[in-house]
């Protein structure tokens, strides 16, 4: 018998792993289970993206190993989508560095930047992944609340009082995962100052920005941003395109610099058919986004209607892909959701998943089809 190594006793199995295996069982159990648990986009991609990576396998190169750093024309895309979109002006040469998803990403920036013993900032409720990778390249994890009485933002006053010696990296991540609050540029420049005032950098993880959100932002907007922060961006959500995994971090040269050591030792380059497609994708303009969201506040709006079936509490200001709720005092999270999905067979998501903060709330997702919707309003 070989021993695991040690770093496994520090994680456990992604909860939607196995709680999905559950979920089958059922189905296969012949359950009419409708799943609103998980945030995959079951929408399609733009048909110029499907045909360019039609077309892209006619290519000579397109089985070739690829740059490390993607393609030129990837790397522009990126940089005019983030002028365009917060006008946020990009070197696509040193700043900017292709990833296979943005979930990628968040492991090679903890094995760029953190020693074992360093400290890193975690969201609570966040997306559990931050915590996960800390633990697997042995830094010490420091959750700070976020609380809906403060529009899910971190409590300066409390943050400045803690011992931040150790503390090497925050990760954050608005528009915020899982409860859809929407930062401002204020919050953005208190965590630029924050992060230069204690030489912590500054990760913002920024997926959900286009969807459903009139005011997209960055946290690169900020004057000298650059200097301390650096921010994931992906193509999941906005383009439909999950599982093609395609995302990219932005930062100063010598922060990508130091990314690109770990990636260019992790894989060998990005399929060349997944991004020209990207390289599509990102030319789609605000008509895009428009009728991309158009579903969206349709099915958020039946949504809201479950939710209140459900005598659940929702803020209409939030952002992004999912519903955020609030259960009735005492009522447990993971209680409720098993409740549903025995009773009505109804999956959604524990706030638990997401750190103590996320007790007494759930999540829905808006990747299901209006009639799945209605079909679970019919369940009442």
């Amino acid at each position: 018998m070989i021993t695991k190594a040690n770093r496994l006793n520090t994680v456990e199995e992604y909860y939607f792993s196995k709680k999905l295996k559950e979920v089958n069982q059922l189905i296969s159990d012949g359950k009419p289970v409708i799943n609103m648990g998980i945030g995959s986009p079951d929408l399609a991609p733009h048909m110029s993206v499907i045909e360019a990576i039609q077309q892209s396998f006619l290519e000579p190169t397109a089985n070739m190993y690829q740059s490390y750093q993607g393609l030129s024309d990837l790397r522009n895309g990126f940089c005019n989508y983030y002028k365009s979109n917060f006008n946020v002006e990009i070197d696509f040469a040193t700043e900017i560095l292709p990833l296979m998803g943005s979930k990628e990403g968040i492991m090679h920036i903890a094995m760029a930047f953190l020693n074992e013993g360093d400290s890193v900032l975690i969201p609570n409720p966040g997306y559990p992944t931050y915590q996960s990778v800390s633990n697997l390249v042995g830094a010490k994890t420091v959750l700070y609340d976020l609380d809906e009485k403060n529009n899910w933002y971190p409590d300066f006053e409390t943050l400045e009082k803690q011992d931040l010696t150790n503390v090497k990296l925050m990760w954050v991540c608005y528009p915020h995962m899982p409860t859809g609050a929407q930062a401002d540029l204020e919050l953005f420049e208190k965590l630029i100052a924050f992060g230069k005032r204690h030489h912590i950098l500054i990760v913002n993880d920024n997926p959900y920005s286009s969807i459903l959100n009139d005011n997209p932002l960055s946290i690169l907007q900020v004057e000298g941003a650059k200097d301390i922060a650096i921010e994931l961006n992906s193509l999941s959500k906005t383009y439909n395109m999950a599982g093609w995994r395609v995302g990219m971090v932005i930062g100063s040269s010598e922060n990508i610099a130091s990314i690109l050591k770990v990636k260019s030792n992790m894989d060998s380059g990005m399929f060349f058919g997944i991004q020209k497609g990207a390289i599509e994708a990102l030319k789609l303009g605000k008509d895009w986004f428009e009728s991309l969201n158009a579903i969206y506040r349709k099915r958020r709006e039946l949504m809201f209607l479950l939710c209140d079936k459900l005598q659940v509490q929702v803020s209409k200001n939030q952002v992004g892909m999912f519903v955020w709720a609030k259960l009735p005092k005492g009522v447990s999270s993971e209680e409720f959701i098993n409740d549903l999905l025995y009773e009505k067979s109804i999956f959604i998501t524990p706030g638990t998943i997401f750190g103590s903060q996320g007790e007494g709330y759930v999540r829905f997702s808006l990747c299901v089809k209006e009639e799945k919707i209605n079909e679970a309003l019919t369940r009442f």
